[in-house]
C-alpha cells in the first residue's frame, strides 16, 4: 500500500508540475511570517518608497544582508541589519525614528536608511541600461560609479551574485497574488527521500559514506533537492527562503514543511521534511528515530516552501 500511495504521488506530481504557466503574479505585499514580527511594518513601510524596490525585495536584501540581525559586524565594518559601512552611513543613515540619534544599530533607523539609500542609488544609475532594480542593487554592493563605469552589473563574482540571490529570494518573501505554481523538480526531490526511508537519523549528517549514509532533516531535504538539481541551504530556517509560499491548503508533494518554536519567526524554525501529500512529509526526525512518514499537522507546524531552481 505504500509503495502505491508514492507511485499516485509521484504521478500526481508530475500532473501538476504540467500546468507550470497557470498561476497568480507578482505582488508586494509580504506573505506571512517571512519577515520577523518586529521588523514587518518597517519593511512594508519602507518597501514602497520608490519604483525601484517593493517590501519583498527589501526584505530580501536585509536578509542577504545580516539576516536580521541588527548587531551583525563585518569584517569590512559593515555594521547593522542593514551593513552600512561607517562612511556610507554618515552621508546616508537617517533618524527615521525621531530620537535625537541616528544610529546605525537600530533597526528603525537603519532599515528606513537601507531603503531611502536604494532610491538615492536607483536615482544616480536611473539611464544606464538594463534592469534598474538589478542595476539599483548591484550599486548597493559595489558602488553606483561600477555600474555607470560597466553600463550595467558590473563582471564581479560577488556583485552579480548579490543581484541574482535577492531577485531569487524576492518571491519567498513575497504573499503570491494567485496559485504557486509546481516545481517540475518535485516528484525526483520525493523519489529520492522514499528511497532513504528506514535510514537512522544523524545529527549534522549529509547522506556521505563516511556518515553511512545517514541525515539530520534539513541534510535531508538538502540532499533530495540537490539530486534534481535545485541547491538549497544547509539549515532549515535558510530553507524557507528558497521560494514561494504555499498555504496549508495549497500543499503540493515535494513542497517543503517547516516546523518553529516561535509561529510568527522564521529564524526560530527548527525542523523541516518533504510533503508527499494526504496530511503527510517524509523527515529525518530525531537521534534514534529513522527516516520515515510523519503527519504534518501540529502545533508547531509554521509553513511551507515550494522550492525554485536558483
Amino acid at each position: 500500500m505504500v509503495l502505491c500511495f508514492m507511485g499516485l504521488l509521484v504521478v500526481g506530481t508530475y500532473s501538476a508540475a504540467a500546468n507550470l504557466g497557470a498561476g497568480g503574479g507578482r505582488s508586494v505585499a509580504l506573505a506571512k511570517n517571512a519577515v520577523p514580527a518586529q521588523y514587518e511594518a518597517l519593511v512594508q513601510r519602507w518597501g514602497g518608497l520608490c519604483d525601484a524596490i517593493n517590501p519583498a525585495l527589501l526584505a530580501a536584501q536585509l536578509y542577504q544582508e545580516s539576516g536580521w540581525n541588527p548587531n551583525a559586524q563585518s569584517p569590512a565594518e559593515a555594521q547593522g541589519i542593514a551593513q552600512f559601512i561607517p562612511g556610507t552611513w554618515a552621508a546616508h543613515g537617517m533618524d527615521a525614528n525621531g530620537d535625537g540619534k541616528a544610529d546605525v544599530w537600530d533597526p528603525e533607523d537603519a532599515i528606513p536608511s537601507a531603503a531611502s539609500y536604494d532610491c538615492k542609488l536607483a536615482g544616480y544609475v536611473k539611464d544606464v541600461p538594463g534592469d534598474p532594480t538589478a542595476n539599483m542593487l548591484a550599486a548597493y554592493n559595489a558602488g553606483a560609479y561600477a555600474v555607470i563605469k560597466y553600463g550595467g552589473v558590473p563582471p564581479y563574482k560577488e556583485t552579480q551574485n548579490y543581484v541574482k540571490v535577492i531577485r531569487t529570494m524576492e518571491q519567498s518573501f513575497a504573499a503570491p497574488e494567485g496559485r504557486v505554481s509546481p516545481t517540475r523538480q518535485a516528484a525526483g526531490a520525493i523519489h529520492y527521500a522514499q528511497e532513504k526511508l528506514g535510514t537512522p537519523y544523524l545529527w549534522g549528517g549529509n547522506g556521505t559514506p563516511e556518515q553511512g549514509g545517514r541525515f539530520d532533516c534539513s541534510g535531508l531535504t538538502k540532499a533530495a533537492y540537490e539530486s534534481v538539481g535545485i541547491t538549497l541551504p544547509r539549515v532549515a530556517n535558510d530553507q524557507w527562503n528558497t521560494g514561494p509560499h504555499p498555504s496549508r491548503g495549497e500543499l503540493l508533494p515535494g513542497d517543503l514543511v517547516f516546523f518553529a518554536h516561535d509561529l510568527k519567526d522564521s529564524r526560530s524554525i527548527h525542523h523541516v521534511g518533504i510533503y508527499v501529500g494526504g496530511g503527510y512529509m517524509i523527515d529525518a526526525p530525531y537521534t534514534g528515530a529513522v527516516i520515515r512518514f510523519d503527519p504534518i499537522d501540529s502545533a508547531d507546524y509554521f509553513g511551507a516552501t515550494r522550492p525554485t531552481a536558483g
